[in-house]
């Protein structure tokens, strides 16, 4: 049965507590099996034969009841996941020099406006790249020192988006995906 990572936005990060046992049982009512968690910070592991593109959907519906609240869900296949973690954006230097490196996943590809946008909003501290409906962002910096923020590229780029530290896209891909 294909293996499937969804990454939720905003889950136990501004107050918005979920338990990890919650979330499985949101997914496990949800029809989807072998669902383990990943690190508390929105990441479930799952197995289904549903598509990708209609778990989605009836994820955050599930979550929205469950929760109160609307709950954004990025679905990436095992096969996403590893080609995800297999990217090297950035040359070697830049990456070495990086004080992070964080993947954002899209809801869709970036259009040639919203990637001008976001051409436009690199700066000394913060450096983009893209590829397929992932964003990858070098920071020289920590976050809290950028003026980027989630919101602020979803409201320019009009898209909905979420990050995770590379090192945790590294990880799950390794430990779920078989990704070495």
């Amino acid at each position: 049965m294909p293996r499937y990572a969804a990454f939720l936005r905003a889950v136990n990060v501004g107050g918005r507590v979920v338990k990890m046992d919650e979330l499985r049982a949101v997914f496990e009512a949800a029809g989807l099996s072998a669902v383990e968690t990943f690190i508390a910070s929105g990441n479930v592991v799952f197995e289904s034969r549903a598509r990708a593109d209609t778990l989605e959907a009836k994820l955050e519906t599930a979550l929205a009841l469950r929760l109160g609240y609307e709950v954004a869900t990025f679905i990436r296949t095992g096969a996403e996941v590893v080609a995800i973690a297999a990217h090297q954006p950035f040359d070697p230097k830049r990456r070495a020099e990086a004080h992070s490196i964080h993947v954002g996943l899209l809801d869709r590809p970036l259009d040639p406006a919203a990637r001008r946008t976001l051409a436009a909003l690199e700066s000394p501290t913060d450096e983009f790249e893209t590829r397929g409906r992932e964003l990858w962002w070098l920071l020289r910096r920590g976050v809290s020192e950028s003026k980027i923020t989630n919101s602020l590229l979803e409201r320019r780029l009009g898209t909905r988006l979420t990050f995770r530290n590379r090192n945790t896209m590294d990880r799950m891909a390794a430990k779920y995906f078989g990704q070495r």
